[in-house]
C-alpha cells in the first residue's frame, strides 16, 4: 500500500467507492489525511462501511474545508455534464484529482528517480502493459503492475530505486492527473471511443497526448493520423521514440516491423543501423498484427528506459533493460492476457478464442485479421457508435456469425446478404451453435471467435464476467471435455 502523505493534516473528499476509491481512502488515511468518503450508490456505501470506511455525506459537506476531491475514474468530469461533486469542488476552488495523481505525488516525494511507465491508447493498453511487465520481470526487475489493469495503483508497493511501476492509464485517469510525469509515456493508437465522456475525438486525443507530452521519454506509435500528429509535435523535444508496425508517417522510427519480425534502429555516430530483435511467428499469445504493435510498444518503452538510465534520469539498481537476446527469449514466454485473444480450448481442428475484451469494432478488427479465415464469429452486446460497419473488409473471412444481446438486430441488418448469420440471443446458444458448425468445417483449422465488438452491460456486469462465461460454456462442451480427457 502506498501512503499518500502529501495531504497529511488536511481534509480530502473521496467520491466513488469502488476498488480504486477504497484504496484511495486507505492511502490518504494512512498518510494522515482526514477523509470524507461518499458514493451515490447505497450498495457501494454499505460495502465501504463493512470495509471500515467512515462515510460523510458530501451533499451536506462544507466544501471550503476540502483540500482536494479524489474522484473515481468512471465519474463524469466534463461530459455529458460534470458530476455534482465536480461542480461543488469547482465552485469552492478545490482541485480535482484521481488515484494515479496521488501515486505520482508520492513518487515525487519519496523516489523521483524511480522508474514509472504509463501506457495508454484506445486499444492494446492491457496487453502492452502486461507484456512490458513480463519482459521486465524476466530480466529480474521488481515490477509493480496496476492502474486500469489488475490492482489499483495505490495498492502497489512504494516507488523505490530499482523498482519499476508499469501502469495502464485510461483517458479518464489521465484527465484526473494534472501533474502526471512518467519516466516513459506510451501511446499506442487513437480511434473514436468514450466520446460520451470526452465530447469530441479531438478532446479525447488531446487527453491521450497529455500523457506522452508530460513524460521524460515518449514511445509513440505513428500508425494512425492522430498519433502521427502527436509524434510530430513531440519530435523537436529530443524525447520521442516513434515506432511503427506499418510504413511509418514521414519520420524514421526507432523500432519497426516487417511482417512479424521486429527491428530496432540503433545509432552509432551519425549513422543509424537496423538490427533484428525478434520474430513473433509461432508465439500464440502474440498472434496478429495488433500484437506486433503491442510488442513494438513494449520494446520501445524499454529502449527509452535504458537511455534514461544511462543519463541518470532513472535509477534501475545497476541493471540493464535493453538486452536484445534476453528480450527475444522473454517474448516467447509471455502467457498472454485473459479475455484478449485467449485460446481457451481446442477440440480436434477447432480452436476457441476468448476475446471478450473487444468492446468496440476497432478491437474486433484486430482479432479478425489474426486468422486467415473459417471464422465462426460470436458478436453482440451493447453496441458502440458505428456498430460493425467498419469491419466489412473482413467479412469474407467469416464463415458464419452468431449474434447476441441488444445489438443482435442492428448487427443482423449490417450482415444481411454479406455474411450468413444466426440470431442466437444469448451466449450459451451462440457457443453451442458455433461449436457445432465449426466441427463440420473441412478446413485444417476452424476458429470459434468470441469477439463481441460491444460493451457487456446488457447481459453481464463487465467484459471479465462475460469472458468467464464464454470459457465455462466452452469447457462444458462434450467435444472439449473428450479432448481434454484424452490428453
Amino acid at each position: 500500500m502506498i501512503r499518500a502523505t502529501t495531504f497529511a493534516g488536511r481534509k480530502v473528499a473521496v467520491f466513488g467507492l469502488g476498488g480504486s476509491g477504497l484504496a484511495a481512502v486507505r492511502s490518504l488515511t494512512d498518510g494522515g489525511a482526514e477523509v470524507a468518503a461518499w458514493d451515490d450508490g447505497a450498495a457501494a456505501r454499505t460495502a465501504a462501511e463493512r470495509a471500515g470506511v467512515t462515510l460523510v455525506d458530501l451533499t451536506q459537506a462544507d466544501w471550503s474545508q476540502m483540500a482536494a476531491l479524489v474522484l473515481a475514474p468512471g465519474v463524469p468530469l466534463t461530459h455529458p455534464k460534470p458530476h455534482w461533486t465536480v461542480e461543488r469542488a469547482q465552485a469552492a476552488g478545490v482541485e480535482i484529482i484521481g488515484d494515479v495523481e496521488l501515486f505520482g505525488r508520492a513518487r515525487a516525494a519519496l523516489a523521483p528517480k524511480a522508474a514509472f511507465i504509463a501506457i495508454t491508447g484506445t486499444n492494446g493498453k492491457s496487453t502492452t502493459t502486461a507484456l512490458t511487465a513480463h519482459l521486465l520481470s524476466e530480466l529480474g526487475f521488481d515490477v509493480q503492475m496496476g492502474g486500469n489493469i489488475g490492482k489499483a495503483v495505490l495498492t502497489l508497493k512504494l516507488p523505490a530505486e530499482g523498482r519499476v511501476h508499469v501502469v495502464e492509464m485510461s483517458s479518464y485517469q489521465i484527465d484526473l492527473s494534472p501533474t502526471l510525469n512518467p519516466s516513459v509515456g506510451v501511446l499506442l493508437n487513437v480511434t473514436p471511443d468514450h466520446l460520451d465522456r470526452h465530447g469530441t475525438i479531438e478532446h479525447y486525443a488531446s487527453v491521450k497526448e497529455r500523457l506522452v507530452a508530460a513524460a521524460d521519454a515518449a514511445a509513440v506509435a505513428i500508425d494512425d493520423t492522430w498519433t502521427a500528429g502527436i509524434a510530430a509535435r513531440l519530435e523537436d523535444g529530443g524525447k520521442l521514440y516513434p515506432f511503427t508496425a506499418g510504413k511509418g508517417a514521414g519520420m524514421v522510427p526507432r523500432l519497426y516491423a516487417i511482417g512479424a519480425t521486429l527491428f530496432v534502429h540503433e545509432t552509432s555516430g551519425a549513422y543509424a543501423t537496423s538490427e533484428e530483435i525478434a520474430n513473433l511467428d509461432g508465439i500464440a499469445s502474440l498472434r496478429g498484427a495488433h500484437n506486433v504493435q503491442n510488442a513494438l510498444a513494449a520494446l520501445t518503452t524499454l529502449r527509452a528506459l535504458q537511455d534514461l538510465a544511462d543519463k541518470g534520469a532513472v535509477a534501475l539498481g545497476g541493471k540493464r533493460v535493453w538486452d536484445r537476446a534476453r528480450l527475444a527469449e522473454a517474448l516467447k514466454t509471455f502467457p498472454g492476457l485473459s479475455h484478449r485473444m485467449e485460446q481457451v480450448a481446442q477440440a480436434g481442428h477447432v480452436i476457441f478464442i476468448n476475446d471478450s475484451k473487444a468492446t468496440n469494432a476497432d478491437s474486433t478488427d484486430k482479432a479478425l485479421t489474426s486468422f486467415k479465415g473459417d471464422i465462426y464469429w460470436i458478436a453482440g452486446g451493447r453496441a458502440k457508435s458505428g456498430g460493425i460497419t467498419a469491419l466489412e473488409p473482413h467479412f469474407k473471412q467469416i464463415t458464419r456469425a452468431y449474434l447476441i444481446g441488444e445489438a443482435e438486430k442492428d448487427f443482423a441488418r449490417t450482415l444481411e446478404g454479406k455474411v450468413p448469420y444466426v440470431r442466437c440471443g444469448t451466449l450459451d446458444a451462440a457457443v453451442a451453435a458455433a461449436a457445432r458448425d465449426a466441427a463440420q468445417s473441412p478446413d485444417r483449422e476452424a476458429v470459434v471467435l468470441f469477439s463481441p465488438a460491444c460493451a457487456s452491460f446488457d447481459q453481464f456486469r463487465n467484459f471479465e464476467e462475460r469472458g468467464d462465461a464464454f470459457r465455462a460454456l466452452v469447457e462444458a462442451l462434450p467435444e472439449v471435455q473428450k479432448e481434454r480427457g484424452a490428453q
